[in-house]
């Protein structure tokens, strides 16, 4: 029983290490990472959905869950105002199966 708890545990801890949670902060110096929101997914580096759940995020693949401290998040990420400013393009679907990456070279800033 023990160990059946352990691996609960340790399982559950691991999926919350890998999941995409981020955390949105009030000043650019703050984020690992720039994003801007495009209007058409053609212009979007990644398209991202928006999970209910932190168990519902995904391993880098446009499923994020915004957590409510900095200290819960993967990455913390901060709007900016224009394109030309951003490290990373992203449009916000409307369902889980559209997310994902369309620009694959831009992969390594949400690891």
């Amino acid at each position: 029983m023990k160990a059946l708890l352990l691996f609960g545990i340790l399982f559950f801890g691991a999926s919350q290490a890998f999941s995409q949670t981020v955390y949105s902060v009030n000043y650019e110096s703050q984020a690992d990472v720039k994003v801007f929101v495009v209007n058409y997914e053609s212009q979007a580096d990644l398209k991202v959905y928006k999970v209910k759940y932190a168990s519902q995020a995904g391993d880098n693949d446009g499923k994020w869950f915004f957590v409510d401290y900095e200290s819960q998040a993967k990455k913390s990420i901060f709007f900016v105002q224009y394109e030309s400013q951003a490290d990373l393009k992203i449009f916000f679907v409307d369902y889980e199966s559209q997310a994902g990456w369309k620009n694959n070279s831009k992969k390594q800033l949400m690891y």
